[in-house]
């Protein structure tokens, strides 16, 4: 399978018209179809357009190996730990005695479910 035929996939995977795809993405919808007919090239500009936009894993688009999304829970987890890492020491320890409250939260309402 050729990246723009991974392209192509991904549009349908997300359940979106050319139009809609290429919208999102700010092209034309002649170079989304020129894309799939493989009449247009997959730059590495519109790869990581692509990946961005979509939670797209990169390396399978480029090669198909791997999961066609990225795993939510892993941007989740980046995007918390590089924001705690800005936080004054102060408000880290705050954050920390949050999660703390709400895991016991968490566990007292599994505990009353069971």
């Amino acid at each position: 399978m050729t990246i723009n035929q991974r392209v192509k996939q991904v549009r349908q995977a997300l359940n979106l018209s050319q139009a809609k795809f290429a919208k999102a993405l700010s092209m034309s919808n002649g170079y989304v179809a020129g894309i799939e007919l493989e009449h247009n090239n997959v730059n590495d500009r519109i790869i990581k357009l692509i990946c961005f936009t979509f939670n797209v894993s990169e390396i399978w688009l480029k090669t198909g190996e791997g999961n066609m999304f990225e795993e939510q829970a892993d941007l989740f987890i980046e995007t918390a730990s590089a924001t705690f890492k800005e936080l004054k020491p102060e408000y880290q320890k705050y954050i920390l005695k949050q999660i703390d409250q709400l895991l016991e939260i968490q566990n007292k309402e599994k505990e009353a479910g069971s």
